[in-house]
């Protein structure tokens, strides 16, 4: 039998997909070493400070994840030895972001090191950056700029971007999906960016949830956005009334829609939405003190409603309720746990053979 050359080999280890039997795949000899590198398309680092000793292996990297400290170095070296990629995961879960101290909060990468991946890998179509503390501006527009075929940007609590992010990020005709998430610094000039630029006719998602600075004004913005299909304005503050509600409620592309914790919404809004966002399959309202019933009711004649959650929603009660029941598409509804104790056991049994019920 002649030998295997790389090729064969390559065909081989592309129908492996388990990991741990490419791993033992890679342990027969230095050739399978090498083709198996040669043919990773992805990979999680949890010691990126060893990045030098390994990285050099996996030059067709298409996906990149990581949530631990990573310096600018890291990224430069990144850039350079894996130009290929399309997907770069670096956002920190809550947890990890705790355990960062000042001293490796200063040593994690900031804008020098985004410049390096945006120069290095203008392939990539996903980038979440969610919770590094230390991305500005000037990181941002450069990765939008080169990154051509970005389509999904995750910013979430990266509190230091602001509207100058948002006008390069209005100008893109591939952006989809965008997370401003805890970006505070955010106002309705950015909105304006966005809703007037190339990426109105893109964006499908847009998350600005405790972005509290935005008001009235800058939800009639929004309307000039003609395919976003889910938008989060969960705590975005008092300056968002029903003015702001009526103006998103017009929006009829959208199918999820979350307004948890604004207080100065109420039933106007309700009304708006029912009548007007009818292809709307989810609805968050969790501590929308002024809806009651009356808000509540206008949703039992919707069409596509499958999921709807009312926690701390204090104006409503079972009449409400099951009205509201009378949607034929619902699928799940979150009640106030205060309400529990005035639903006859029957009742909930009876609600739970037409969809799930949760209690929060």
């Amino acid at each position: 039998m002649s030998k295997l050359g790389d090729d064969e080999l390559a065909l081989i280890i592309s129908s492996v997909i388990d990991q741990n039997d490419r791993q033992s795949f890679s342990l027969v000899c230095k050739q399978w070493l090498n083709v198996e590198g040669q043919t990773r398309l992805s990979i999680r680092v949890f010691e990126p400070e060893l990045l030098h000793k390994f990285l050099h292996r996996f030059p067709n990297l298409s996906t990149f994840e990581s949530s631990k400290r990573i310096t600018n170095n890291h990224l430069e070296f990144i850039a350079n030895t894996c130009p290929k990629l399309e997907f770069l995961n670096l956002k920190q879960q809550s947890v990890e972001s705790q355990k960062l101290d000042e001293f490796d909060d200063l040593l994690d990468f900031d804008d020098v090191g985004v410049l390096a991946i945006a120069n290095g890998c203008c392939k990539l179509c996903k980038v979440l950056f969610r919770r590094r503390r230390r991305i500005g501006n000037v990181g941002v527009i450069s990765l939008v700029k080169c990154a051509q075929s970005l389509s999904v940007l995750d910013l979430g609590r990266c509190s230091l971007i602001n509207d100058s992010s948002l006008e390069a990020i209005g100008c893109m005709n591939s952006i989809r999906a965008l997370n401003l998430e805890g970006c505070s610094l955010v106002t309705d000039k950015g909105l304006s960016f966005l809703a007037t630029g190339s990426s109105s006719r893109t964006l499908k998602r847009l998350v600005l949830a405790e972005c509290d600075r935005l008001t009235d004004f800058g939800m009639s913005l929004l309307q000039g956005m003609c395919c976003l299909e889910e938008l989060n304005l969960a705590e975005c503050g008092p300056k968002v009334t029903d003015n702001g509600g009526m103006a998103v409620a017009s929006i009829a592309s959208l199918k999820r829609m979350n307004l948890s914790w604004l207080i100065n919404v109420s039933d106007i809004t309700l009304v708006a939405i029912a009548g007007n966002c009818r292809n709307l399959v989810a609805l968050d309202l969790t501590g929308c003190e002024m809806i009651t019933g009356a808000g509540i009711r206008a949703l039992g004649y919707h069409e596509c409603l499958e999921s709807l959650v009312l926690a701390s929603c204090y104006n409503i009660c079972w009449d409400d309720v099951d009205m509201v029941l009378k949607c034929k598409s619902l699928r799940s509804i979150v009640l106030d746990k205060g309400l529990k104790m005035w639903i006859p056991m029957r009742m909930q049994e009876n609600i739970s053979r037409f969809c799930q019920l949760h209690w929060r």
